[in-house]
């Protein structure tokens, strides 16, 4: 068994939980991807989901921009759970540690990581961070692509996230909604640009390359408060997907995530 739920999705924090069971009978394996909350508001989102902070396996860190890793070094004190991250993000995010605060496991570009019933598949994408990875869930044959921060839809990306049942994926803004809005122009250029964060035509243009008739789930995250919203997001998405059959579309709040979503 597979699911996840986001627990927050936005700038202001991002924190998604993936389950896997390996059996009916046996203990769930449970992985935070990013935890840019609070240890107060991620202890309250987990309650709403039926989990404690204490009950997470690790939490995999996608890169040191502080609505990602904002909450890692709380969670990490305080209940001891092991961190997976780069060497560029750990040395970003975690270089003004004391040692003796954060010991982390170093993770790769293309080298799975045994997690448990889970196991994990880091890969590089182009967001401006030191050395992002995103990362693919499998439990046995279901796989779950968690994909925010990208940059722009390269190859590379898709290639890594064909035959995912469930995406989480990052459809941060509308180019319109972007240009015609207030913020300053070297930060419109820094969002829409190639290392910045995905339009929705972008989002739409990834999905219609990762298609395949098993992908049921497709999570529409890290909308900007600002220069989106969710109708604009649905209807990029559902554009691409309505050619074949079409899979489930959600929206993950900016600050309640969404519910559980069973991938297998």
């Amino acid at each position: 068994m597979l699911r996840f739920t986001s627990l927050a999705s936005g700038s202001s924090g991002n924190a998604t939980l993936v389950e896997a069971r390996s059996g009916e009978d046996e203990p769930p394996t449970r992985l935070l991807v990013d935890c840019g909350l609070s240890l107060r508001r991620l202890t309250a989102a987990l309650a709403r989901r039926g989990c404690l902070p204490g009950d997470l396996d690790a939490v995999f860190v996608t890169h040191e921009h502080s609505d990602h890793v904002g909450g890692v070094l709380a969670l990490h004190r305080r209940h001891g759970t092991p961190v997976w991250a780069s060497q560029g993000t750990c040395t970003a995010a975690f270089a003004q540690a004391d040692d003796s605060d954060v010991d982390v496991n170093l993770a790769c570009h293309g080298e799975r990581i045994a997690l448990g019933a889970l196991q994990l598949l880091p890969f590089a994408v182009p967001h401006d961070a030191a050395e992002p990875l995103q990362l693919v869930c499998c439990a046995g044959d279901a796989r779950l692509g968690v994909v925010t921060d990208l940059g722009e839809p390269n190859d590379a990306v898709a290639l890594a996230l064909q035959g995912c049942a469930a995406l989480l994926l990052e459809c941060n803004h509308d180019r319109a909604m972007l240009a015609q809005g207030s913020y300053p122009a070297w930060l419109k250029r820094r969002i829409g640009g190639a290392r910045g964060h995905l339009a929705n035509e972008q989002s739409a243009a990834l999905l219609a390359a990762c298609r395949h008739d098993g992908l049921r789930h497709v999570v529409a995250a890290h909308l900007s408060r600002h220069n989106n919203d969710p109708a604009r997001a649905l209807a990029a998405l559902h554009s691409a997907a309505q050619i074949w059959c079409a899979p489930t579309l959600h929206v993950a709040d900016g600050d309640t995530g969404c519910g559980w979503i069973k991938v297998a």
